[in-house]
């Protein structure tokens, strides 16, 4: 199976003025990914709104975007539902439909224990022969996976090829690291507050599942590369210091909130947020456009009219 690896973004999901999924602009983004040299893409992951979506969306969402992806760039579809039995179903009409690969949370809310949380994705992973990962994000679920949990899955199940980790502890990598060695890639968010992309590579980490590359595509594809030379430790440390300020940013809210005021900047297909998401208003609009186009941004990036 083709484990992930390099920089895998997660996209937002455009709506139509109307509020409607906005199938021309998810073509636009994966065009504008697959250019400037993504190696995959998370459709409804946390960034997607996921949780705003209705079923009849996401199934659509999973049919319109592996037409358009097929042959083009990998993507991999979160199955964010509150019941396990909820995520086996959708999981298993993603396989038929021909789906890359999916990605697993523990359900938000439920605070299960690691016990549960260890069914939950046994029972999920062994529901379909696709490749399949697991998305460890404590501050969106309120639970974090530990890495005696992973391993045990790992073990268990071969479709379980990739853990992207969103959690701010670099001894749960080492310790996963140390258990799995390469059965497992290990991608890590792009998140400031935790800053363990450098931490991750060097490592051994395979990447970065980052948000940052739906506006720095191509210097995020380059940040993510594995080190495999000290050229290329040498350009991520060099661009990571650089683009920090812009990744700061990303982060002021909760995804996507500012990832679709820096789409409406470039000129990217985004449309507005599904309620109770804020809009990006006043201020920090003018804030991010300045950062943005201090750092070159706007015009390598944004759309010519």
């Amino acid at each position: 199976m083709n484990k992930p690896q390099g920089s895998w973004v997660a996209i937002p999901t455009p709506y139509t003025k109307e509020g409607k999924i906005d199938y021309e602009g998810f073509k636009t983004i994966i065009e504008f990914q697959a250019k400037y040299g993504t190696s995959q893409l998370l459709v409804m992951g946390s960034a997607g709104e996921v949780t705003l979506l209705t079923l009849e969306e996401k199934k659509e969402i999973v049919k319109n975007v592996i037409k358009m992806s097929k042959g083009l760039i990998p993507v991999y579809f979160g199955t964010g539902f509150p019941s396990t039995g909820e995520v086996v179903e959708f999981s298993q009409f993603a396989e038929k439909e021909g789906a890359d690969g999916l990605i697993f949370t523990i359900p938000p809310y439920l605070l299960i224990p690691q016990a549960a949380a260890y069914e939950h994705f046994l029972t999920c992973m062994k529901s379909v022969s696709i490749p399949v990962g697991i998305y460890n994000n404590p501050s969106r679920v309120g639970v974090n996976i530990e890495p005696e949990t992973i391993e045990k899955l790992a073990k268990e199940c071969s479709n379980f090829i990739v853990v992207k980790e969103a959690m701010g502890q670099v001894k749960q990598l080492v310790k996963t690291k140390r258990a799995l060695g390469d059965r497992l890639n290990i991608l890590c968010c792009d998140y400031p507050g935790y800053s363990i992309v450098i931490p991750t590579l060097g490592m051994g980490g395979n990447g970065l599942a980052n948000i940052g590359g739906n506006i720095i595509p191509e210097e995020m594809a380059k940040m993510a590369r594995p080190w495999t030379s000290v050229e290329i430790m040498e350009e991520c440390r060099e661009l990571y210091f650089k683009y920090y300020p812009l990744l700061e940013a990303l982060y002021w809210f909760s995804n996507p909130i500012v990832i679709k005021a820096a789409y409406k900047i470039l000129g990217l297909p985004s449309g507005s947020l599904r309620k109770p998401y804020p809009e990006l208003k006043g201020e920090k609009v003018e804030q991010l456009r300045k950062i943005m186009d201090d750092l070159g941004v706007i015009e390598k990036y944004g759309v010519k009219k």
